[in-house]
């Protein structure tokens, strides 16, 4: 029986019920909030935090001495102290409703770096250190900046220059966080929505070819060059992403989802998980049982 969690904590944010632009910078001795989710986009930056575990959706890294993340509406975030031995650990946390970061708005006036930066986001993207440095010494301007109006124009500044570096890379998978990868092209779309309705079952590179109309050789050169991965590989990424997104919503044993997500064995299965997301399913799911009672209960 495909038994659905609740363990995923629902964050009911400061700025909730506002609709307004949120940020606050803290100090703090360990990371103890749970992996949980919110209407809100997030930006967040750490230092200190050496050894800890980030978590976006079925992403899950070990981090240096910074880290910076933006994430969208309702994809399931946190950070664990796995790690970390600082006491020292400072965080900027910024959040705004997400009328306020209307994408169709920014498309609209051509300002196509940061609709990609907004695209992305919905996967969760982490940056690079020197992006992070100078997104630090921005944010502190926020941060010091008396005017509302102006720390929020400021803000958008920032995601602006963000966009303009492209160093960031994207976090979860695209099953995981419920948004399907952007193409330009119709023939690539249309193959990727059959692998979403059909990744379970064995699926065959003719059949993919014969949905884009092209020879098996012209479609594997024409779906890597659009889509920046093998169709295998990319098969792969959506099959592991619906084992992770069962692995923490159901309670199916490892076996099952194996084979329910499309893997021919549960040896393969585990191989190619712990190859992208750096642990075994088993070790996955502990990660998201741990988030089944918020601090202090």
């Amino acid at each position: 029986m495909n038994e659905k969690r609740v363990d995923i904590l629902t964050e009911i944010t400061p700025g909730a019920n506002k609709s307004n632009f949120y940020i606050v910078d803290r100090y703090k001795e360990a990371f103890d909030f749970p992996v949980h989710r919110h209407t809100e986009y997030e930006m967040n930056f750490l230092s200190g935090c050496r050894g800890a575990r980030r978590i976006v959706g079925d992403s899950v890294e070990e981090l240096g001495d910074f880290d910076l993340v933006f994430v969208a509406s309702d994809l399931q975030h946190g950070w664990e102290q796995h790690n970390c031995r600082s006491t020292e650990i400072h965080e900027i946390t910024v959040q705004m409703p997400p009328e306020f970061l209307n994408v169709e708005y920014f498309r609209k006036f051509g300002v196509t770096k940061m609709v990609s930066l907004f695209d992305a986001s919905r996967f969760g993207v982490t940056f690079g250190t020197e992006t992070i440095m100078k997104a630090f010494t921005m944010l502190n301007r926020i941060l010091n900046e008396p005017n509302s109006f102006d720390r929020f124009q400021m803000f958008f500044m920032l995601i602006n220059r963000l966009a303009e570096t492209g160093d960031y890379r994207r976090l979860s998978s695209s099953t995981f966080s419920n948004a399907g990868d952007i193409s330009d092209s119709r023939r690539v779309n249309r193959v990727m929505e059959y692998i979403g309705r059909h990744y379970p079952e064995r699926i065959r590179l003719n059949d993919l070819a014969a949905i884009a109309g092209m020879t098996e050789s012209a479609f594997s050169r024409f779906f890597k060059q659009r889509a920046g991965q093998t169709v295998s590989d990319y098969i792969i990424d959506i099959r592991l992403g619906a084992a992770a997104r069962l692995l923490t919503e159901s309670t199916q044993t490892v076996s099952e989802i194996c084979y329910g997500s499309g893997f021919s064995n549960v040896s393969h299965f585990s191989r190619c998980f712990k190859s992208k997301r750096g642990c075994t399913p088993t070790e996955f799911r502990t990660l998201y049982s741990k988030t089944k009672k918020a601090p202090g209960q």
